[in-house]
């Protein structure tokens, strides 16, 4: 009887919390409504850091941005940068100040990096002998300056393609060192997903600037692009 008792008061006082919860619902003001599909909008950014613009490596990201796309509908806007036209001086990030005669398009690229809407970011690099290209380990080197000052790019999305000559050239262990620099960030580094699912997208480019051909090499491009969204829209959501 006691159990029936303790039963009875349990799902009285559930009611109660249940109907009283409703009524303070009922009384929220309009500005505690759903956000609009605008206001819910995230935006991922690819960086490539090949020498060589409008290559392999563009290319595998805008199949990686295709892909985000595809997976966020309206909530995903997208955008290609490629360094190849810019001049990111490395040394910048040793506290050297730039040297006379010297360009520096970092403050561009970091611009669009500090967007709030940006909750993505997938970076590419060819491989050069087993790692990234000096171009893309200097634009990692200056986002030391996201981390100088509060972790600017921390609970962003990370992901990383790597287009190697061979199938086997060495896209793995470019991939992460990559990831290390974003892990440096408090990024949330993800893989390429399902049902490749390991550290990123490995693209082979076969001597021909075409990665076409690459038939697994793509469906690791689509699915770190659609892994990345994924994991972009439920952290922009508070998931």
């Amino acid at each position: 009887m006691a159990s029936k008792s303790h039963r009875r008061n349990f799902l009285r006082v559930a009611g109660v919390g249940v109907a009283a919860g409703a009524a303070v619902g009922a009384s929220l003001p309009a500005s505690s409504a759903e956000p609009s599909a605008a206001e819910k909008r995230i935006k991922i950014l690819a960086i490539s850091g090949s020498p060589r613009k409008g290559k392999t490596t563009a290319q595998a990201l805008a199949i990686c941005l295709e892909a985000a796309k595809a997976a966020g509908g309206d909530r995903i806007e997208t955008e290609l940068v490629e360094l190849a036209d810019l001049e990111i001086p490395g040394y910048v990030a040793a506290g050297i100040p730039l040297k006379p005669g010297h360009k520096d398009d970092f403050p561009s690229v970091a611009a669009k990096l500090a967007d709030p809407r940006v909750a993505g970011i997938v970076i590419g690099t060819p491989v050069y002998f087993g790692s990234m290209t000096s171009l893309c380990k200097a634009f990692l080197d200056r986002c030391m300056s996201f981390r100088a000052k509060q972790f600017g790019l921390a609970n962003k999305v990370g992901g990383v393609v790597a287009v190697g000559g061979v199938r086997n050239g060495g896209q793995e262990l470019t991939i992460q060192g990559v990831q290390a620099a974003l892990l440096c960030q408090e990024m949330v580094v993800v893989g390429d997903g399902r049902p490749t699912a390991h550290w990123g997208a490995t693209v082979w480019n076969n001597g021909k600037d075409d990665i076409s051909q690459d038939e697994f090499g793509v469906g690791t491009l689509k699915n770190l692009g659609r892994r990345v969204a994924e994991a972009a829209l439920r952290m922009a959501a508070g998931k």
